[in-house]
């Protein structure tokens, strides 16, 4: 075998000495095997159970186990999350989100709102959202696939917020709800969504799938916050509703309808979309067909609590929400007693951001639920309908460690989770406060 030459030799040293460099500061900077979350009681959100003296076991941003704390010794290179005078519940979710929306009515805001600003706007609302406790979204609507850019930059670690689907802009007719509709004839101003007749909302699916859309959201009747459309009338044909879930179905996506009208909710039923947001004219066929299909319900309730509060709207947008609120709850709490499937959404923007588990109050004290089933239509149903059942809704092993800490018990008092107190995402710490 040939000797090494002075500079073969020198090279292995080098290599040698940074090895060794290497393995001391491992040595004297171990990271974290595990991360053991010491509970007061975990909540089991399938059973309502809320055992005490629990230690969630996390390692690699996954729950590796849930067990005792008297069973789980902690070993050196271990971080311990001294949660015990909480209790300690998975992640909450709202399927109904405008992140890059906030909550300004005047016209004049909305036209001159440019799709960065939009974005920049997102990633002031994640980070608030997150530290609300609600560690995934399903962001229903964004102009020019400004959620696109807002999820990929969190994935990416460049900002803070929660797990992210996201639909892109939302499809819809000429004139309805999803157009924009506040300029005159010569600006020809269109929304980013908007297509007519079957092969034009055939390619606008293809197309935000194109660009970056995790599921589709479409308008299937008219809107509130939007200029010269009923909330009653129907928009897209039974047709062209069809061909959008086809399509969406058969390219991975699952479809969001916003639909208020009786007659639209029904149609966007009929067509096979996932979940039904507002509801607002629901009617026992609407409810029926609804239940033969499995359709969810994503009612967004508090949003008129807010706004009979607080809310200041130019007087187009001040007789709808009038007409719709007078009747939407009503509704929905006939539904909920009908046992049709209930996913939490809020539509956060028309209302501030951060405020979204004020939800889970109107499904308790307006609606009847009980705290579990409220709890259970934030988790266990929400992950269901953005098919992520494998990735959270629920503490156990395998699952993403997306968990949430309130001093108190939820079951009692549903409005403790309006205070959050821990927020972890995907094993990485978010909010702490003292206990």
């Amino acid at each position: 075998m040939p000797a090494l030459s002075l500079q073969g030799s020198l090279l292995l040293s080098l290599i040698f000495i940074q090895f060794a460099a290497t393995a001391i500061a491992a040595d004297e900077n171990p990271v974290p095997s595990r991360t053991l979350i010491r509970a007061g009681h975990v909540l089991d959100v399938r059973t309502g159970s809320e055992t005490a003296d629990q230690t969630i076991i996390v390692s690699g941003g996954v729950i590796a186990g849930v067990a005792a704390t008297a069973a789980t010794a902690k070993n050196p290179q271990d971080l311990e999350i001294d949660l015990r005078g909480m209790t300690v519940m998975p992640g909450l979710i709202d399927v109904h989100t405008h992140l890059t929306m906030d909550t300004n009515f005047d016209p004049y805001h909305e036209l001159s709102t440019s799709v960065a600003k939009s974005a920049l706007i997102g990633a002031h609302n994640a980070k608030v959202t997150l530290e609300a406790g609600f560690t995934s979204v399903r962001n229903v609507g964004a102009a020019g696939f400004a959620d696109v850019d807002l999820r990929d930059a969190i994935n990416a670690e460049l900002i803070t917020g929660p797990h992210m689907q996201v639909s892109g802009p939302a499809l819809g007719i000429t004139g309805g709800h999803c157009d924009e509709n506040l300029l005159p004839f010569e600006y020809h101003a269109q929304g980013g969504g908007v297509a007519d007749g079957v092969e034009s909302v055939q390619h606008k699916v293809r197309e935000n799938i194109k660009y970056g859309a995790d599921l589709i959201k479409i308008c299937a009747t008219g809107g509130v916050l939007s200029k010269g459309d009923d909330p009653q009338a129907s928009q897209y044909t039974l047709e062209e509703l069809k061909a959008i879930v086809a399509d969406a179905h058969r390219l991975g996506r699952r479809v969001a309808a916003h639909a208020h009208g009786a007659q639209g909710i029904l149609w966007a039923t009929q067509a096979g979309v996932d979940s039904i947001e507002h509801g607002s004219y629901m009617n026992d066929e609407d409810i029926a067909a609804m239940k033969a299909h499995g359709t969810y319900f994503v009612p967004t309730a508090y949003l008129v609590d807010w706004i009979q509060v607080n809310g200041h709207l130019p007087p187009f947008y001040y007789q709808k929400m009038k007409d719709v609120s007078a009747v939407a709850k009503a509704n929905a709490k006939k539904a909920i007693a009908a046992h049709i499937k209930v996913a939490l959404g809020t539509d956060s923007a028309v209302y501030p951001h951060g405020l979204n588990a004020h939800e889970f109050e109107v499904y308790v004290d307006q609606f009847g639920m009980t705290p579990l089933a409220a709890i259970q239509s934030g988790t266990l149903n929400a992950a269901d309908l953005m098919g992520w059942s494998d990735k959270v809704g629920s503490l156990e092993t395998g699952k993403w460690a997306d968990i949430i800490a309130v001093k108190g018990d939820p079951l009692r008092d549903i409005k403790l989770l309006q205070h959050v107190s821990f927020v972890m995402k995907s094993g990485e710490v978010y909010k702490r406060q003292a206990d």
